[in-house]
């Protein structure tokens, strides 16, 4: 008994420490061992063969390098997210934020919401270019209300539909046997509204689906010109209004899709058309070089503005229903102010005529589209400043390499989509935080890709202080002066000021 006692305490002892007990210890061994190839798939690597042996056959050189594409993804669920978090916690409806000038710092960027600021804004960066597989000229760009896709019309009469996160080709759909000159998605995101240069007005669901079709202006049989340029659907959904190149405009009632009421008094083709975005207020301009402003109940013109002097090839409401934007062929925009009916400002300074124009979501900024497939931001915050009108806050020179056709910005305010005659499609966003802006092609001129690589590579562009003969920085000090300063290079003199 006594022996099994002098045991167990013996075991207890050696697992409180007392005693000497060894424990097992583990030594790496396989650090030391070469790495083994991973696992090969011998189903995998016949895949490969026969679909190798395919090519082959078709006559294409595998082994020819290819050209790599950089595809980016511009996410904004992320800073929606810590936007709509911060803003519980703050007093004033635009705080001052302020970013630091580096790209770490770009989990910081927050959605135009959130600056008051129209510069905070500006889509100058490019992200992407998505061209169609049969090239032809982009006539019209819009996105779906709720910002995931966008549509786009072309020559070729094919709808095509790209991704709004990375941009990439979704599906094509030959829609009409003419050019699509007009698009437009109602208010509820329900319906696509689409003309052609046949007269031909569409109906689409959104999943591109043909629910109606009819001859909406002119007549076949006759062969005449009656290409519809604008569509505009109103706040309501209700109706919507044509523009065409025979010299009216026609008001739909959409659920039957029966003409209401013809609008007559152009004295030309008319080349555009908005809807007022809460108000039965239509705008149109024509080649007649007048905009003329029209109550969808009556038949004739509200007002008539005589102050463009050449064909008027776009007009937009500004999204508050506040300001009316035109474009014409004279090198001008002029903003109407629909409180005071007068002209607000005249934006001159265009190398030739304005194709397009496209107002901000959020902020009182326009951005125009012009025939030398230039892009030119203007401010409205200030309106009477004289330098607004003629210097823009920004401009890409070549952004595209012809007209402008369209633009449409997210409904989010942080991307803008472009279609031009050169058959592409672009996509833009805000500069990220630390980077050096205008150091691409698109506005400083065509180059080659070694030399735009080169550019984007080097150093960013810092403003140079002049130095002082001493070589000190401005504000810290100079030994020359009769007041001595800790941060003065050199030595200390005498007790400092003060002390």
């Amino acid at each position: 008994m006594i022996d099994l006692l002098d045991t167990v305490n013996s075991k207890r002892n050696q697992r409180r420490g007392s005693g000497p007990a060894s424990q097992p210890r583990w030594h790496p061994y396989r650090i030391h061992e070469q790495p083994q190839p991973p696992y090969v798939d011998p189903t995998m690597v016949e895949k490969e063969a026969n679909a190798l042996g395919a090519v082959y056959q078709l006559g294409i050189d595998s082994r020819k390098p290819k050209k790599t594409i950089e595809r980016r993804t511009v996410e904004y669920a992320g800073s929606l997210a810590a936007w709509n978090r911060e803003r519980r916690s703050i007093s004033t409806p635009y705080p001052n934020q302020f970013l630091r000038p580096g790209l770490d710092h770009i989990v910081e960027l927050r959605p135009p919401e959130a600056y008051s600021n129209p510069t905070t804004s500006i889509a100058a960066k490019f992200v992407q270019a998505s061209v169609n597989k049969i090239k032809c000229s982009i006539n019209v760009v819009a996105w779906t209300p709720d910002g995931r896709r966008l549509l786009t019309g072309c020559h070729s009469g094919e709808f095509v539909l790209w991704n709004g996160l990375t941009f990439n080709f979704e599906t094509i759909l030959q829609a009409h046997d003419s050019s699509i000159r007009a698009l437009a998605y109602t208010y509820s995101g329900d319906w696509i509204i689409s003309a052609d240069s046949a007269g031909t007005v569409k109906y689409f669901n959104p999943a591109m689906n043909n629910v109606a079709a009819w001859q909406a202006h002119g007549n076949k049989d006759t062969g005449m010109d009656t290409a519809v340029r604008g569509v505009a659907v109103s706040p309501t959904d209700q109706h919507f209004v044509t523009a065409s190149d025979d010299q009216t405009l026609k008001v739909w009632a959409f659920g039957e899709h029966r003409e209401e009421r013809t609008l007559t008094g152009h004295g030309w083709d008319v080349k555009c058309v908005d809807w007022h975005p809460h108000k039965g207020l239509i705008m149109s301009g024509g080649k007649d070089n007048l905009v003329k402003f029209w109550d969808p109940r009556r038949p004739s013109d509200l007002s008539t503005l005589h102050g463009h002097k050449n064909t008027v090839q776009t007009c937009r409401f500004s999204p508050d229903g506040l300001l009316a934007a035109t474009g014409s062929r004279d090198q001008s925009v002029r903003v109407f102010d629909l409180r005071a009916m007068k002209d607000l400002t005249v934006l001159k300074g265009f190398e030739r005529e304005v194709c397009s124009l496209a107002w901000h979501p959020i902020h009182p900024m326009l951005v125009t589209g012009t025939a030398t497939g230039a892009m030119v931001y203007h401010s409205l915050a200030h309106p009477s400043d004289p330098k607004s009108t003629t210097n823009p806050i920004a401009s890409v020179d070549w952004a595209h390499e012809s007209s402008v056709w369209s633009m449409a910005w997210h409904p989010l305010g942080h991307l803008m989509a472009s279609g031009s005659n050169d058959y592409t499609t672009r996509f833009w966003e805000r500069e990220r935080p630390g980077r050096a802006v205008g150091r691409d092609k698109f506005h400083l001129g065509p180059m080659t890709e070694d030399e735009e690589r080169e550019l984007l590579q080097g150093p960013s562009v810092v403003p140079q202080v002049d130095k002082t003969e001493d070589e000190e920085l401005p504000g810290l000090g100079n030994t020359n002066t009769g007041i001595k300063s800790i941060y003065a290079v050199g030595p200390i003199e005498g007790p400092l000021p003060g002390f």
